[in-house]
């Protein structure tokens, strides 16, 4: 209605003008040069370094509810892009598995690796990407979200609330850093990797997160011995002992890899581990060179 009615009567005045009436003294006769000009309209871009309440898959503005970190929350988000060039094409988001979802998850990689202080992989870290809604895409907006999360472990992703930003989270003496665990089996498959001090008796270490080439999952699937011998080349380097033929007489390895929709997304996070089943350890294996970690 007010669009309407702007229109109406700007017709009206026109029509007056045309009629020939004059103005009165002191006012000219052009009606529309006192008007300012509109203001352009602004793109809602959501902020960094706020935390929120609840998670959201995708931004709809009417679920945006940002609380300060020092407030009980489940997210955090750590950093906001831009897409560009083709991923930003008009249309619809970027979808799943799609070049635009791969961009804005490794420029999400980058800025919160940096943030937290190591590969949020290497921590009870949860990371999700989020887009606008299909209507904010249609109206100009190509701002990606990074939210992350704390999660309970490696093998249970549920999110709990907290309290205090996860900023250098993985930095220092890092709470929820990956440390040393218990493998518990279930015949040959790792069931659960129960956390435990370095100083306990344990059997397993984590050494690292391999990135993945950039192969289909499939093909990743299919090549497990190529996957045990880079997770071997971590644990070389982090044990100091000479990475050769003879790793496989000094640890075992296990990894966690990312679920198939993950790395459709551009996941290529392999999170490794060094294994010893057949003796107990009961200090870190980093920089233990062969002594600590002699062939067997």
């Amino acid at each position: 209605m007010r669009r309407w009615w702007a229109a109406y009567a700007g017709g009206a005045a026109v029509a007056l003008v045309l009629a020939g009436c004059s103005a009165p003294a002191g006012v000219d006769s052009d009606l529309v040069d006192d008007w300012p000009a509109p203001v352009a309209a602004q793109q809602f871009v959501p902020a960094a370094d706020v935390c929120h309440p609840t998670s959201q898959q995708v931004g709809f503005l009417s679920g945006y509810n940002p609380t300060a970190c020092t407030d009980s929350h489940l997210v955090e988000t750590m950093h906001v892009g831009t897409l560009t060039g083709s991923n930003a094409a008009p249309g619809t988001p970027p979808q799943p598995g799609s070049v635009g979802m791969r961009a804005a998850q490794a420029g999400c990689d980058t800025a919160v690796n940096k943030a937290v202080g190591a590969d949020w992989r290497s921590g009870r870290l949860g990371l999700t990407v989020v887009l606008p809604s299909p209507q904010a895409w249609a109206g100009g907006a190509r701002w990606y979200r990074c939210d992350v999360s704390e999660i309970a472990s490696i093998d249970d992703t549920t999110v709990g609330p907290r309290t205090g930003s996860l900023r250098g989270a993985l930095s220092g003496a890092a709470p929820l850093a990956y440390r040393c665990f218990n493998p518990k089996l279930v015949k040959d498959d790792i069931d659960e990797m129960v956390p435990v001090s370095c100083t306990a008796r344990h059997h397993a270490e984590f050494v690292g997160v391999w990135q993945a080439p950039e192969i289909s999952y499939a093909e990743f699937s299919r090549t497990v011995k190529k996957t045990h011998r880079a997770c071997q080349t971590m644990i070389a380097r982090y044990a100091k002992v000479p990475d050769n033929s003879q790793l496989d007489f000094r640890a075992g390895t296990i990894y966690y890899q990312p679920y198939e929709e993950e790395w459709k997304n551009g996941n290529r996070g392999v999170q490794c581990f060094l294994w010893i089943s057949d003796r107990n350890l009961t200090r870190s294996m980093r920089n233990a060179g062969t002594k600590g970690l002699p062939v067997t």
